[in-house]
């Protein structure tokens, strides 16, 4: 079994083929069995998220698991290569620092990935499919991130997505302070725009979620109200600016949901941002007039304003991060001569039994101690000494030299001169 990630992320495909390949987060486990149960692979973990689909796993056949991928979204293979990004082993554990680290990210530096994949690694361990080699994997790769964080400068001068939001929104209103908020779900996402939208102290602010509850603690939070999805055709026309990010795998907004709210308000603009990965919004909506829509790959300008105060940072943080690659890839080749350590451990212990077994019984026929010890010492002595000196002893012309230096450096011996 060797290590193997692959996936496709904002650079190497555009949104529309990301969406069809994101995992809800409710359907993770599923999948993760599936893939595993398959023979895709014997360990597996999926990072999605709304700029990323990646799978990190343990296989004998990476072109299995690609298929995998593609069967499972009912793709074919051709449909999704050209996106794809395939890295074995230490390729894969360069990735995954530099993904942890905030430097694979459309906003460089940004440190919510690392929950993501935390969060990743969560469900597959609940899943059954993280064994020892993943727990490893990202066990120092976590390790790794901290360490890029706290040493370099990685996360300074940072523009968010929810930074981003708010600079799109000031571009089309004057003033947000005038503006009347939609928050359309309660994950983690919305909540960081909310924070950065709440901050500029808007008319008014109303989160709508599926369940109500969690609306509600987020409304609590930042002065908002909390209403239903079933409530949002009734009061999308009130509002001004909509941001959304849910896990639903169908759209929220409907061309038809907008054009009704268009027509309430009289064409007043409407500024929308949909975060979410398969989208929230219909992209027919980007055709009406008055609607000013973003995706998460409409914002990649705006958070590049930050972009130049922070690669200062990014040579230190790959200074670490080849540190600690070439740390775990050692590692993981040491993993591959435990067997043989085992083996060799067995057949001495198997030796000192049969010789100790030898020794008691001559000292239960009263065998002077002095001379059963003196015999247990040289009978040991030569039994580990056959092997290395019976190889020395047949080796070619053509092998001799080879096996000369590793007797040396196995047991540490000078010869002299």
């Amino acid at each position: 079994m060797h290590l193997f990630a692959f996936g496709l992320n904002h650079q190497t495909a555009p949104l529309n083929v990301r969406e069809q390949l994101a995992f809800n987060v409710d359907l993770m486990d599923a999948a993760l069995r599936d893939m595993v149960g398959n023979g895709a692979a014997k360990e597996a973990t999926i990072l999605s998220t709304c700029n990323r689909t990646e799978v990190y796993c343990s296989t004998s056949t990476p072109e299995h698991a690609v298929d995998w991928l593609a069967g499972y979204r009912q793709l074919s293979v051709s449909e999704i290569k050209p996106y794809i990004y395939m890295l074995p082993q230490e390729q894969a554990v360069k990735h995954a620092f530099r993904v942890a680290s905030g430097l694979d990210s459309m906003v460089l530096g940004e440190p919510q990935i690392l929950g993501q994949m935390k969060q990743a690694v969560r469900q597959a361990e609940e899943a059954g499919t993280l064994g020892f080699l993943l727990h490893k994997l990202f066990q120092r790769t976590f390790s790794v991130a901290k360490d890029v964080r706290t040493q370099t400068e990685i996360g300074a001068n940072l523009v968010s997505m929810a930074a981003a939001a708010v600079k799109l929104a000031e571009r089309i209103f004057p003033s947000i302070a005038d503006q009347r908020v939609l928050f359309i779900g309660a994950g983690e996402m919305i909540e960081l725009n909310a924070v950065h939208f709440a901050a500029r102290n808007p008319k008014h602010i109303t989160v709508a979620n599926r369940t109500l509850d969690r609306a509600q603690a987020l409304a609590r939070r930042i002065d908002g109200h909390a209403i239903t999805l079933n409530e949002l055709p009734e009061q999308l026309a009130q509002h001004d600016i909509i941001v959304s990010c849910t896990a639903s795998t169908l759209p929220i907004l409907g061309k038809g949901m907008v054009e009704r709210a268009l027509k309430q308000r009289k064409h007043r603009p409407l500024f929308i941002v949909d975060l979410a990965v398969p989208r929230d919004v219909e992209r027919e909506v980007a055709e009406l007039e008055d609607v000013f829509l973003y995706t998460v790959d409409d914002l990649s300008e705006v958070v590049r304003d930050g972009l130049d105060a922070r690669q200062g940072a990014v040579k230190e943080a790959e200074v670490i991060i080849d540190s600690g690659v070439n740390e775990f890839i050692h590692w993981m080749e040491s993993r591959e001569v435990v067997p043989t350590i085992r083996t060799l451990r067995d057949h001495a212990e198997r030796q000192r039994r049969s010789e100790m077994e030898k020794a008691l019984r001559l000292l239960a026929k009263g065998e002077a101690p002095e001379k059963v010890l003196e015999s247990f010492g040289n009978a040991l002595t030569n039994k580990f000494l056959h092997a290395p000196t019976q190889a020395l002893n047949q080796a070619q012309a053509n092998e001799r030299v080879a096996l000369l230096d590793a007797v040396h450096r196995i047991y540490h011996l000078h010869t002299p001169e």
